[in-house]
């Protein structure tokens, strides 16, 4: 006696949906790429964040210029830091809201923190705070050797100064929300 055309047409949907669900590991692929991509821009920040300390014992007398050229080196290695942390929080994300939750981590800080993401708007909203913060570090370096010789570069330059103050504010979240309503990341 065959099964009715429902049986089979149902245990065909189990199937499919069970092939989709498994499709869903490909994921692994951007979350390994996105942690060996940290990994490589740790390295990086660190040999930057070096040379600038190499270069400090180099130096018999820094002028100006060489002094900025350093601090240059480190706001780097910093800005690369950055980086890495946003690739980390995709790849955590992605492997949370696509593959499994990581249990290691909600074990050990209770599932609070900068790597608990427990949907796409938190990723994104993390992401962008972290991007936010590298933009800004990034400006901080131009700005470091931005020549200051006259009336119009110096208002420019305060400018910026000024945009980026503003930018650190939005960021944090604090528009329009008093002192006892800030949200820890």
């Amino acid at each position: 006696m065959s099964s009715s055309p429902w049986a089979r047409l149902k245990r065909l949907e189990e199937r499919f949906e069970s092939a989709l669900w498994k499709l869903r590991l490909i994921a692994i692929l951007p979350v390994v790429m996105s942690l060996a991509s940290t990994g490589i821009t740790f390295v990086l920040g660190t040999m930057e964040i070096g040379k600038a300390i190499l270069g400090l014992g180099q130096a018999h007398q820094p002028d100006k210029a060489y002094m900025a050229h350093l601090l240059g080196g480190v706001v780097t290695g910093i800005d690369l830091y950055l980086i890495g942390i946003a690739l980390l929080i995709f790849g955590y994300g992605v492997y949370e809201l696509l593959i499994s939750p990581i249990d290691a981590a909600r074990g050990t800080h209770g599932g609070e923190g900068l790597l608990d993401i427990r949907d796409l708007d938190q990723l994104k909203e993390k992401l962008v705070k972290v991007l936010v913060v590298a933009l800004i570090v990034s400006a901080f370096k131009a700005m470091l050797t931005l020549p200051i010789s006259d009336g119009p570069s110096l208002v420019y330059f305060c400018l910026g100064v000024l945009l980026l103050a503003i930018s650190g504010f939005l960021v944090t979240g604090n528009l329009g929300k008093g002192s006892h309503d800030k949200k820890a990341l």
